[in-house]
């Protein structure tokens, strides 16, 4: 797996998104999933017109 390197403020801002002690990479693959979700939102809202 590939290791990346966050600053200060990034690690903070992970930190304050996550619940109850969950890892990094259940919240890194979580926001992966809305930012696809949202995308697949705006996909379908533009075959609409």
């Amino acid at each position: 797996m590939p290791q990346i390197h966050l600053d200060e403020e990034t690690i903070e801002r992970l930190d304050a998104l996550r619940v109850d002690d969950e890892e990094y990479d259940e919240l890194v693959n979580e926001l992966i999933n809305i930012y696809e979700a949202g995308e697949l939102a705006l996909f379908r809202g533009s075959d609409m017109e």
